[in-house]
């Protein structure tokens, strides 16, 4: 898919989703690389033990960097995040399918910037909503052309 043009982009479309499924690895490789130790994230028996959780718990940053996958798959190399908040609600465990998706809310132009406001999710395969947010990106303007 060729990256958007902010003159492309209408409110209220979708832009394509994003598929992830999180693994023992992932979480594993992500704790040792952000030296976050809480157990929770990669010791299945301490977390079922210790916090009454079903398995290890798919990290916060990472939710959030999936989103930020799917807003930069979109905007390929025309846009930049200007800003991307997101809340989690409920858990994410190895072997869940996690779909992120997004929506344009707004559109609009500043001195020298094309700005997208979008409702950015990511959902169980059951259709719950785990992590709600939203985003804000520079998209570019497609080139004039002299006639």
């Amino acid at each position: 898919m060729e990256a958007p043009f902010f003159e492309d982009v209408e409110v209220g479309c979708e832009i394509p989703s994003l598929t992830k499924t999180p693994d023992n690895l992932q979480l594993f490789m992500f704790s040792a690389a952000t030296w976050n130790l809480h157990r929770i994230h990669f010791d299945a028996d301490f977390a079922r033990r210790h916090d009454g959780l079903p398995n290890v718990l798919t990290h916060r940053p990472l939710l959030g960097s999936f989103l930020s996958q799917l807003l930069t798959d979109w905007m390929g190399n025309n846009g930049r995040i200007l800003r991307l908040e997101w809340s989690n609600r409920g858990p994410a465990v190895p072997g869940d399918v996690l779909t992120c998706r997004g929506r344009v809310v707004k559109k609009y132009r500043v001195p020298d910037k094309a700005i997208v406001e979008l409702e950015v999710w990511i959902e169980k395969a059951n259709d719950e909503t785990i992590v709600p947010g939203k985003a804000e990106v520079v998209l570019a303007s497609r080139p004039l052309v002299k006639s």
